[in-house]
């Protein structure tokens, strides 16, 4: 139990009813989850207004309420704490109540369109095989310690994030790994914590949907930076047009690392194959199980991050030598010399990153075979650049759904197709039924050809007309690998 005046710290306020020496016994956004004596913070959420939730929270049993906007009826022995934003107080609320854990353990958010999810991954993977307990925030899984728990979002809610790294701070973790999304920024999901330091990987073509421009989507992406303390550290790509720019406005130390450009950081693929890459990282050279350009600029990013935060040369070199893919990143299996590759890559620049880079690999003589769709109810801009990227880096193309969540696939394969240009049309057929699509590639693919499947990655469902059905792509294309003759 805390007392409603513990856990306003840094928490505007335009005004209060009641007394705030009333405890709570914890603090719920949703209504529905509201308990005998718990805050109510009402969020003005996307499709939701919580403020509509106010009387069935009390009902429930709330005694205090936040909100932006006070009800005309003021319930008797309930405390009322006006806000102007409801989300920005629900983030130091959060914070407090869990007594600041994220100031109790070293914090790393690592933010960018692509590369999150598999540098914050590695991260973890790298600081738990040397013995260092860590956590994970990622769309894949969250994980504390050894427990494993399932993601729904990029970056959760403030209040569960805060709960989760209490959870870490409570079994002794030192490092947090977290993936820092636009919209968890937008929505003041990370408000209040306390980074040790954030990695920018890069910023491409995604989410205009929300942010509506591009320019938009890299001002929020540099809030994340702006409000890093003199005491952390900050370490963009400095090959990426708009890494010196997220570093404009912040207190942090400003440290850099590339392939291309000089940087503190700077990396060279002497070799690559589809089994890794030999890189030279600085002086040293090391070989790594992950391929393609794309991944040197995230295992450059690891050892950038880990070298940042004091971790000794030679033990990272050993660590990083022996991480693995991430799952749906790259994910690779090879049968009766064919290789599959299923990976995340649901954005124009990630696509052409994936396929140029198997494109450096493999032989002239070896056919390319794409699988590939959209999101439905996301950006609709990128489909046709999508369309025209598959076709044109691909021997073949087949285009099908992806998660076509409350639109029509088959109309959302069209987009697509309209960005492939007239002499690649004959490389791409249309197959909206997502299986027999990967069943297709399997048909079409002979001995030593490649076949990528694009855009679900990690994903284990399928979501249709808002009905969510189980999908994995890995599990497919490996049964019907396994099934050819």
């Amino acid at each position: 139990m805390k007392l409603i005046r513990e856990i306003l710290y840094k928490v505007e306020i335009n005004s209060v009813v009641g007394n705030t020496s009333v405890s709570i016994e914890k603090v719920e956004f949703d209504s529905r989850l509201v308990t005998k004596g718990d805050m109510y913070v009402a969020i003005n959420g996307v499709n939701v207004d919580g403020h509509d939730f106010i009387n069935q929270a009390i009902v429930n049993g709330a005694v205090c309420i936040v909100c932006e906007n006070l009800p005309k009826e003021i319930a008797d022995e309930v405390v009322y704490i006006s806000v102007p934003n409801s989300r920005d107080a629900l983030a130091f609320i959060s914070s407090n109540y869990f007594d600041n854990p994220s100031a109790k353990l070293n914090l790393i958010g690592i933010t960018g369109t692509n590369g999150k999810t598999t540098i914050s991954t590695l991260l973890f993977e790298l600081y738990k095989n040397i013995g260092i307990k860590s956590g994970l925030l990622s769309t894949v899984k969250i994980v504390i310690d050894d427990e494993v728990f399932p993601a729904n979002q990029t970056t959760p809610d403030s209040l569960s994030i805060n709960k989760y790294l209490n959870e870490m701070v409570c079994n002794e973790v030192r490092y947090c790994f977290m993936e820092v999304s636009s919209h968890g920024i937008d929505q003041s999901r990370i408000k209040g914590l306390n980074f040790k330091g954030g990695v920018y990987t890069n910023l491409t073509h995604d989410h205009l949907d929300y942010h509506k421009s591009f320019e938009s989507y890299r001002d929020v992406k540099k809030q994340f930076f702006d409000a890093l303390g003199k005491d952390s550290f900050a370490i963009i790509n400095n090959d990426d047009r708009n890494g010196l720019f997220m570093l404009q406005n912040t207190k942090a130390a400003k440290l850099t690392y590339s392939l291309n450009s000089m940087s503190d950081f700077k990396a060279k693929i002497l070799e690559s194959s589809f089994d890794g890459m030999l890189l030279k990282i600085n002086k040293s050279e090391i070989w790594c199980k992950l391929m393609g350009r794309f991944n040197a600029y995230n295992m450059l990013a690891v050892y950038s991050a880990a070298s940042t935060l004091g971790l000794p040369d030679d033990e990272l070199l050993m660590g990083i030598s022996n991480l693995e893919a991430v799952e749906g990143r790259f994910q690779f299996y090879r049968k009766n010399k064919i290789i599959a590759i299923v990976d995340y890559a649901h954005t124009p620049d990630a696509l052409e990153n994936i396929l140029n880079s198997i494109n450096e690999i493999k032989s002239v003589d070896n056919n390319l075979i794409t699988v590939v769709g959209c999101g439905g109810n996301r950006d609709r801009s990128k489909r046709p650049i999508m369309g025209n990227i598959a076709t044109a880096l691909s021997s073949k193309v087949i285009f099908t759904s992806d998660n076509p969540r409350n639109e029509d696939p088959e109309l959302i394969i069209e987009e697509m197709k309209k960005g492939v240009k007239s002499f690649h049309s004959n490389k791409s057929i249309s197959i909206t039924n997502r299986k027999e699509a990967i069943k297709a590639a399997c048909q079409f693919a002979q001995s030593n050809d490649i076949i990528l499947v694009a855009g679900k990655g990690h994903e284990t469902y399928q979501e249709i007309s808002g009905v969510r059905t189980d999908f994995d792509d890995f599990d497919i294309i490996k049964n019907l690998l396994n099934q050819k003759n």
